[in-house]
């Protein structure tokens, strides 16, 4: 549902790239393949995901213009 709302743009790279999981939903068991299944995506989890989630906060935080350019409402 999501996806259908993202603006063309940014649902194209999507498409083309797939989703990265980070956050602590990443550490959910089989969500990657869940999701993968579900999607027809791929599907990538960083190799640290709480510590990217941070890592993207701190640079939002740096740049608060960033957020309103990577906001999808």
């Amino acid at each position: 549902i999501a996806l259908e709302q993202t603006p063309p743009e940014l649902s194209a790279d999507v498409v083309d790239k797939g989703i990265v999981l980070t956050g602590g939903g990443a550490l959910l068991k089989n969500l990657d393949v869940l999701l993968r299944e579900e999607t027809r995506l791929p599907i990538t989890i960083t190799d640290d995901p709480i510590t990217t989630v941070v890592l993207g906060a701190g640079k939002v935080l740096d740049n608060l213009s960033l957020l309103k350019e990577i906001t999808v409402t």
